[in-house]
């Protein structure tokens, strides 16, 4: 069965109907059809365009066919055109008449947008938890490792020290504006194109905000054309998605150098790491290396649905089938990343001997040292310039500024007196940051328990 039949004399060629087909994929919208189309058919009824027993005939084989499609005992037609022929074809076996009944007042074209976005707006939701579950862990982690030293790192070198737990707090903080991109582009999204029809709405006496309220929507499009051709929606949720996988490979990148021996910060659990077929002793962070590249297949998406819109002139054209696979692939390699990812950190075993000693061999405390002597009158210049002098003399000795006997120091500039030694110990270095957002241990704790806080409001 096909929609359009009534104008072509000739069968659609098998080469031709595979090409056409969106079936394969645009069938996992088949709940969201169906209750657009009860939507539909109620509001049709309620402005008297279709009798209500008509419509209690309609809803009825649909609910039926719906019921029947989730147990098993109706299987999708994959020969079909697409899932809104497949659902229409059905109902029309099923009930007869009435059936051809129901695409009263509506067209395919409002029809897929429709199903699309009340698809979409349930998988932002879906999204969004999974991404309130990794921040919930990030909190729970930096509240435990807030005394943690370990070096923060700038070009990938040591540069100051700060503690495990305000660096895992930065990722919360970039998942946290990932949420509120996803609120935002859920907003964005709640406007119920049906209505719109093909591109000029229609002459029948329609309500579209009976139609809207039925299915949940905040508000109607208010131009057809508009409603017809948006894929806005998709462009922008593919594009939050991309941001999210921005974050998840950044994270997962220093995962994978954390667990090297190189660094050896942390070790993954057994049950989300991998060996080697050849090397025994191989244990491999496989699931942060697999996130970090389906980061690309989701940029991919995002830049198949901006080229797919480009050129398009309004109203609909046929170029936007390609909108589904691109933002459901998107959809589906993110909510798989996530539900791999949390668990992971989740039971991540840190070890923070590793992060202290290399916090102590990286001389990042020599900005404390400069500091010291700029509060007992040294010009900042001349003490950066001493300072550096002292990092040069530890690495001639093979030592580090906190063994550094005093007459070294003195050697440099005679303004040391022994208590720079308590100035530039790692843990004072770290307490001392107490600017709001700095690595401070009570600062930290405080943090993560705000953090915690927004997660479980959300």
């Amino acid at each position: 069965m096909q929609l359009w039949k009534g104008r072509f004399k000739k069968e659609l060629s098998k080469t031709t109907n595979d090409f056409n087909s969106s079936i394969s994929f645009d069938s996992r919208m088949y709940r969201e059809d169906i209750e657009g189309s009860i939507a539909h058919a109620t509001m049709l009824g309620k402005c008297g365009i279709i009798t209500e027993e008509s419509v209690q005939d309609i809803v009825q084989g649909l609910r039926g066919i719906l019921a029947d499609i989730e147990s098993g005992a109706l299987a999708v037609d994959m020969e079909a055109e697409d899932i809104h022929t497949f659902i229409e074809g059905e109902l029309t076996k099923r009930i007869g008449d009435n059936g051809k009944r129901l695409h009263t007042s509506r067209s395919r074209n409002d029809q897929v947008a429709l199903d699309v976005k009340l698809y979409l707006k349930k998988e932002v939701v879906n999204v969004k938890n999974l991404v309130v579950g990794l921040i919930k862990v990030i909190a729970g982690k930096a509240e435990e490792y807030a005394d943690t030293v370990m070096p923060g790192y700038t070009h990938l070198q040591r540069a100051q020290p700060i503690t495990f737990g305000h660096h895992l707090l930065a990722y919360g903080e970039m998942l946290l504006r990932d949420v509120s991109r996803l609120e935002d582009c859920l907003k964005r999204m709640d406007e119920m194109p049906l209505g719109s029809c093909a591109l000029a709405g229609t002459t029948y006496p329609i309500d579209r905000n009976v139609t809207a309220d039925l299915l949940g929507f905040d508000r109607i499009t208010n131009n057809s054309l508009d409603g017809v051709s948006d894929r806005d929606f998709c462009i922008e949720f593919a594009s939050v998605l991309s941001i999210i996988m921005v974050h998840l490979s950044r994270f997962s990148e220093e995962i994978i150098m954390w667990c090297s021996w190189e660094f050896k910060f942390v070790e993954l659990d057994d049950a989300f790491s991998t060996g080697s077929s050849i090397m025994p002793q191989k244990k491999n962070p496989d699931i942060a290396e697999l996130v970090r590249g389906k980061s690309g297949r989701v940029f991919g998406d995002t830049m198949t649905l901006l080229t797919v819109m480009k050129g398009i002139a309004l109203a609909y054209n046929k170029d936007m089938q390609e909108d589904k696979e691109a933002i459901f692939d998107a959809v589906d390699t993110v909510k798989m990343c996530l539900t791999a990812f949390t668990p992971m950190l989740d039971t991540m075993r840190v070890i923070p001997q590793n992060m202290r000693k290399a916090a102590a061999g990286g001389f990042i405390n020599a900005t404390d040292c400069a500091d010291w002597l700029t509060k007992n009158g040294v010009p900042f210049r001349d003490a950066y310039k001493a300072t550096g002098e002292l990092v040069a003399r530890c690495i001639e000795l093979g030592t580090d500024l906190e063994s550094l006997p005093i007459e070294e120091y003195k050697a440099v500039c005679d303004v040391f007196t022994e208590d720079v030694y308590d100035a530039i110990s790692l843990e004072k270095c770290v307490s001392q940051r107490t600017a709001f957002g700095g690595p401070a241990p009570q600062l930290v704790k405080a943090q993560a328990a705000r953090v915690k806080e927004i997660a479980e409001n959300l």
